[in-house]
């Protein structure tokens, strides 16, 4: 029998004297409630404004308040900027506490659903055309690739990048931060990529990416392959940033409570996945969600492979919460899409990092 890790997952094999073992990975548990309690997402276009309840343990929040928008649909094509941008919703600010971990704490002044998709679009505009002129940047702006920090239109995939060829967003407008996972080529080769946009005050004060180019990821020695491909086919069944029905729509606190249960309580913090909930890797895997995990029942405690959570997002218009980690040398973004309380895919985005350099 031989122990096979892979992000997210402990399996168990059962293999000759010359098996060999598969990628590893894990990920983390989760304890009850998010840190802190944060406000839920409002009806679209209404003005209501909500205070939300929670201490350290985010045990408890009010769900009456959050910004609500109508979400755009999946970001797809050749171009910077896809297709279909919905409407936007100008609900009151969620109440409750702000994280203040990973870079990413309060904002000063609030911000729209097409305010943060706006900045992704033009981000990806200015990256193809390598010229960094074009983003609305604060002063001491914090660039990060590969948790490296870098000049923002000089280092890394800046120096020979491609259209994006495919998107998907997570918008939390709470703190004025979105998460995004794409597809763009760096010179030939189509790379998996992680972006985080933090605004204050309509100006972008941190740029956090992850670019994954062959041989990046590596747990204990062994490389494991990206497929972007399969990412860009994944939303056509998952359809990421299609808006979930109101009936089925997660709270913001809901959305954070899942990724921090996850990683603190990993491998027992795989909760509430379906049964055809698929996980990739940088766009590799493709195996269950729930492949060598388990639920805990316990709200508390670490699991035996625990993670730290960085930073959470949580979009509830669309259900796409988002969490960001180190995992065994690995600089971690993991996205997934949760509808009625369930969870329907989980997509990691990993690449090799001595930290995430938002520590």
């Amino acid at each position: 029998m031989r122990i096979v890790l892979r992000q997210g997952f402990v399996v168990l094999l059962v293999v000759g004297a010359c098996g060999s073992t598969g990628p590893a990975a894990l990920d983390g548990g989760s304890g009850g409630a998010g840190p802190g309690g944060r406000g839920g997402g409002g009806s679209t276009g209404g003005s209501d404004s909500g205070a939300a309840t929670g201490g350290a343990s985010g045990g408890a929040s009010d769900p009456s308040g959050g910004a609500s928008g109508m979400a755009g649909g999946s970001r797809t094509g050749g171009s910077p900027g896809g297709s279909g941008a919905g409407g936007v919703g100008r609900g009151g600010a969620g109440g409750g506490v702000m994280p203040t971990t990973g870079g990413s704490g309060p904002s000063s002044g609030g911000c729209t659903r097409d305010q943060l998709r706006s900045g992704i679009e033009t981000y990806f505009k200015a990256l193809a055309a390598k010229d960094a002129s074009m983003l609305p940047t604060a002063s001491g702006v914090k660039f990060t690739e590969n948790g490296k920090p870098a000049k923002l239109g000089e280092d890394g995939l800046w120096k020979n990048p491609g259209l994006v060829k495919y998107h998907q967003s997570a918008l939390d407008t709470e703190i004025c931060t979105s998460a995004t996972q794409a597809v763009i080529p760096e010179g030939n080769t189509d790379l998996p990529m992680a972006l985080r946009l933090k605004h204050v005050d309509g100006k972008l004060m941190e740029i956090e990416t992850i670019v994954v180019r062959p041989g990046d990821y590596q747990v204990s020695g062994s490389s494991f392959a990206s497929n972007p491909a399969a990412i860009i086919a994944a939303n056509t069944t998952v359809k990421w940033e299609e808006p979930v029905p109101a009936d089925q729509r997660p709270t913001r606190a809901d959305l954070t409570a899942w990724i921090d249960k996850y990683y603190k309580q990993f491998p027992a913090g795989v909760c509430k996945t379906v049964p055809d909930c698929k996980r990739l890797e940088n766009g590799g895997g493709n195996f269950k969600c729930s492949d060598g995990a388990s639920c805990s029942t316990s709200s508390s405690g670490g699991g035996s492979l625990a993670l730290k959570p960085r930073l959470e997002i949580g979009d509830a218009e669309t259900g796409i919460g988002v969490g960001f980690t180190m995992f065994m040398g690995n600089t971690d973004m993991h996205m997934f899409k949760m509808k009625g309380g369930e969870i329907y895919a989980v997509h990691a985005v990993l690449g090799a990092a001595s930290s995430s350099g938002w520590e």
